[in-house]
């Protein structure tokens, strides 16, 4: 069985794969006081709660990470608690895509797990869109190169921000407010925060399409990307566990 864990800033998913078959996940907080035996209660806890009878036996394990503190906890947890050496996705893992990235070291390691994983699953040009701590863009050509894209404040930044920096503005739900029109000061935000999305997201695949030159399948992931999505034009095709079946195929090309 294989342990795939995406770390991200606010969140770490985890999956748990037969083959290529996801048999459970779960998204935890990312927190990096955590030890590595902590982690490991933890990840046992979650286990035992999903399979009491079974148990889950873990016999290889992947992490990406843009929290580096801690992918060397993640590692050191996989090796104590399952005794398996745990693949991470950095500089020297052969992913079968190409960067073009000026410096592809500063491309964050979820973002090549996506683009991989969405190349696999659609075989075409794409703008894949990652709605996360923070909001990313990323252009894959119809050869399977990665070529680039553009880094946003997320959805809970902003709203976070908003709370924090006008004094007079409430902390609101993420939600669909039922009309753009607010018609008070929660449904106001909550459709700035929605439909304002809604237009960044339409509005940068609009200008990257026409930049780029060739046809793309517009693919969202991440927690969000349901609500997004179903509001968006632009988005055609919505993943929420995207990141974990470009983890899948990493370790397939590279055990």
């Amino acid at each position: 069985m294989l342990l795939a864990m995406d770390v991200g800033n606010t969140h770490t998913v985890i999956g748990l794969y037969v083959g290529d078959h996801l048999v459970d996940h779960w998204r935890i907080a990312s927190r990096v006081q955590r030890t590595a035996d902590e982690l490991g209660v933890l990840l046992a806890s979650l286990f035992a709660a999903h399979a009491p009878e079974a148990g889950y036996a873990i016999e290889a394990a992947i992490v990406s990470s843009v929290v580096p503190p801690m992918t060397a906890t993640l590692v050191e947890m996989v090796r104590k608690a399952f005794g398996v050496r745990c693949m991470v996705v950095g500089p020297g893992l052969k992913t079968g895509m190409p960067i073009l990235y000026e410096n592809p070291r500063e491309v964050g390691a979820d973002r090549i797990v996506n683009s991989v994983a969405a190349y696999h699953r659609w075989q075409s040009g794409l703008i894949i869109v990652d709605f996360g701590t923070a909001t990313t863009f990323d252009v894959v050509t119809p050869k399977g190169e990665y070529l680039g894209g553009a880094i946003c404040p997320g959805i809970g930044i902003s709203s976070e921000a908003l709370f924090l920096h006008a004094a007079r503005l409430p902390r609101v739900e993420f939600a669909r407010p039922r009309s753009v029109v607010g018609r008070n000061t929660t449904t106001s935000i909550q459709s700035g925060l929605v439909y304002g999305y809604v237009g960044l997201v339409e509005g940068l695949v609009q200008r990257m399409r026409a930049e780029v030159g060739f046809e793309c399948t517009v693919a969202a992931t991440g927690g969000l990307a349901p609500l997004i999505g179903s509001q968006s034009t632009a988005i055609e095709h919505v993943d929420e566990l995207l990141t974990l079946t470009g983890l899948r195929l990493l370790y397939e090309r590279n055990r």
